[in-house]
């Protein structure tokens, strides 16, 4: 492939090439096969100005590796139909300021050409206008920019003055342009952030596995998920087996076997194991999807500002016509009444509004909240009451050793050094509690003991010393292995729930020595947020859990939690929710299980978690980042409010400049075209206003 290097620094380096030689369907193509390449952390490419934009981890590669590549990107591959056919054709993109020159050397080179068709052509370009307006009014909207902006070109052509005609319409095409350029590149902008091109996966082909990006698995395809990666797709398990963490769906935070057969979810996390997966819907699929058709609808899910926008611009087209009427009354002067015609607030407060939510929802996303419209923003910024969900929400779903019970005349350390001495080799989130447990005291347990014998999903049985030792579930140690129960061991098991503690067992010899309690504990960021919560003007928080009391109270204990609901059902939740709408509070309600998914779709705005159930992500108005935590939530409600402010902020400035530049019209100090220049220059001003961030380093 033929490319020059135009700049480079440490970890950054952009490429061009020579659109002559590559299409653009190659280029994405090189796109593709670049993105996989371990050490390149992000890949761009620009097909207009046919260049690739590269970041890259610096101790991995170098410059010298990335020319490597763009050399080994020969007409093997790019030549390859296959290939080529494996990737979509690049829409083009776009250029205003091209659209706009052309625009502009058509309007003034047609005026050289001989009369009579100068006169066709304006009535070619003018006509389409003037119907609109027609039309408009007809259809009962007598009082809408499109008949202020028709009224004006008619009345300069009814005064035989067609050059002034033709500027007028000339302009509006050009406002219409810019206007219509402003609203893509905010869909643009969104859609991009919102979509992550660079997820890749382990591709089983045969006897052997290639890495590809997410996007590029179709139905039928087998991919392999091992320890600790993140399922990207909804399919079936074809062989292996393993721990699957189902947080995300089920609300617990213990990990479920998955083996031959059983089917798996998109998002859900292989804790141990390895699974080969059959794909039955792909999560890129899915997600681009749902992405265009969440943009679509955020424009029906309008914020009541932008509906109180709306409603205001076209309640102030009749005082245009009335000024309009009013300075031909007075001074029967037509051009000062085009120039009152030449301005109204529709254009600015129609297109500025929709931007502002659009760049709100870009903005949440750059801060990993995904936002299905304007409306569930302004919800959240209004909103009197928070319903948490307890496991995976208010908690990490990260289990931690909360005590330990000896037996046997063994102590607390001798135990727990067996036993991390035989989970260290495991990566179940329980096993790494008691390692973690371990390492805290200071703990060394070296290996003694034989090569352990692992049932997924049960337990571990080794060796030490020449008595068998095993740890494991309830199920595993007294069913299978036959341990022998101690006395006190079902007021200990009572205690456990109380507290909502899972317990490890372990045993030497059929004698039960140590038993563990693991918990799940609330997340560190959660009483913080909460106190934050409540200076924003959230006045109950309640949490409404499937727990036992005692691990509910616990919980809401520790979270600063108002109200609490234990040993609630589905049912309960959404009931809760509804009981507290009627009473008149608006209402979030989060959670991340699909037990959550009906009160998440009664609430007036249902915050999902990251890597939350498929069926909870679609039933959510705003998912939040997983990274982030509980962070996300308050970000949510700082960003609808000062939206709402910007909003209102906008439609007062967009009052108070037009209306100056009306009376301006009105006195003769500025022509019919200078006016129509004036709003539109002021309409983009305000739409690139409504595009700035509203969200600072310290929210």
């Amino acid at each position: 492939m033929d490319f020059t290097v135009k700049h480079a620094l440490p970890g950054r380096i952009r490429v061009g090439y020579d659109k002559k030689k590559i299409s653009r369907r190659q280029a994405a193509l090189a796109y593709s096969l670049l993105s996989v390449q371990e050490g390149m952390t992000d890949v761009s490419v620009n097909y207009t100005t046919a260049s690739f934009l590269i970041y890259y981890d610096t101790g991995k590669l170098t410059e010298k590796h990335i020319q490597a590549y763009f050399m080994a990107l020969s007409g093997k591959y790019l030549n390859n139909q296959e290939m080529l056919d494996s990737v979509d054709e690049p829409a083009e993109q776009g250029s205003l300021l091209f659209d706009l020159a052309c625009m502009t050397v058509w309007h003034y080179a047609k005026q050289l050409l001989p009369a009579p068709i100068r006169l066709l052509l304006q009535i070619y370009t003018l006509a389409p206008r003037i119907m609109k307006g027609l039309g408009t009014a007809a259809s009962g909207g007598l009082f809408k920019s499109d008949v202020l902006d028709a009224a004006a070109i008619s009345m300069a052509l009814i005064t035989g003055d067609r050059k002034t005609a033709s500027n007028i319409n000339f302009l509006l095409n050009i406002g219409d342009t810019i206007e219509e350029f402003t609203k893509k590149k905010s869909y643009s902008d969104l859609a991009d952030r919102l979509l992550s091109q660079n997820d890749q996966v382990q591709l089983v082909e045969g006897d052997s596995e290639r890495t590809v990006p997410v996007k590029a698995l179709q139905k039928g395809n087998i991919i392999a998920v091992r320890t600790g990666s993140v399922i990207p797709v909804d399919g079936t398990v074809l062989r292996g087996e393993g721990l699957v963490n189902q947080a995300s769906i089920t609300g617990e935070p213990l990990a479920v076997e998955k083996r031959t057969g059983h089917t798996v979810f998109a998002g859900t996390i292989v804790q141990e194991g390895e699974l080969f997966v059959e794909v039955r819907a792909t999560g890129s699929q899915t997600k681009v999807q749902n992405i265009l058709t969440m943009i679509d609808n955020s424009q029906q899910l309008k914020v009541s500002s932008q509906i109180r926008s709306e409603r205001l611009a076209d309640s102030l087209v009749k005082y245009n016509f009335l000024l309009s009427l009013l300075t031909f009354l007075l001074t029967r002067d037509i051009r000062k009444v085009m120039a009152t015609l030449m301005v109204d607030y529709s254009c600015a407060m129609k297109l500025a509004s929709p931007i502002a939510v659009l760049s709100a929802m870009k903005e949440a996303a750059e801060n990993g909240i995904v936002v299905k419209g304007g409306k569930f923003l302004e919800d959240a910024s209004r909103a009197d009451t928070v319903v948490f969900d307890k496991t995976g929400t208010l908690t990490a779903a990260a289990p931690r050793l909360a005590r330990i019970i000896s037996l046997d005349g063994r102590s607390e350390e001798e135990v727990l050094s067996v036993a991390a001495c035989l989970e260290e080799h495991f990566a179940h989130p329980i096993a790494t509690a008691v390692v973690k447990a371990a390492e805290a005291r200071g703990i060394l347990h070296p290996e003694r003991h034989a090569k352990v014998e692992y049932i997924v999903a049960h337990g571990i049985a080794t060796t030490l010393e020449g008595k068998k030792l095993v740890i494991g579930s309830r199920h595993f140690v007294f069913d299978d292995e036959k341990v022998r129960k101690p006395k006190g061991l079902e007021k200990i098991q009572k205690e456990a729930l109380r507290n909502g503690e899972s317990l490890l067992y372990l045993a030497e010899e059929k004698e039960l020595i140590g038993i563990f309690a693991v918990n799940d504990p609330v997340r560190e960021d959660a009483p913080h947020i909460i106190r934050k919560l409540h200076q924003s003007g959230i006045q109950n928080c309640v949490m409404i859990t499937g727990d036992d009391e005692g691990a509910a109270q616990n919980a809401a204990n520790t979270a600063g939690i108002d109200q609490y609901i234990s040993r609630a059902l589905p049912e309960d939740k959404f009931k809760f929710v509804e009981e507290q709408k009627k009473q008149g509070h608006t209402v979030i309600m989060i959670g991340d299980g699909i037990n959550d998914a009906p009160a998440l779709a009664a609430a007036d705005t249902g915050i999902a978690m990251g890597d939350c159930a498929d069926i909870t992500g679609e039933t959510a108005d705003i998912i939040l980042s997983r990274a982030d935590g509980l962070e996300g939530l308050y970000k949510t409600r700082v960003l609808g409010r000062r939206l709402m402010e910007k909003i209102e902020g906008n439609n007062r400035g967009i009052v108070t400049v037009n209306t100056s530049f009306m009376l301006l019209g009105l006195f003769g100090v500025i022509s019919p075209s200078l006016a129509a220049i004036l709003h539109n220059a002021s309409t983009v001003a305000f739409s690139v206003s409504a595009m700035k961030p509203v969200l600072t380093s310290s929210d």
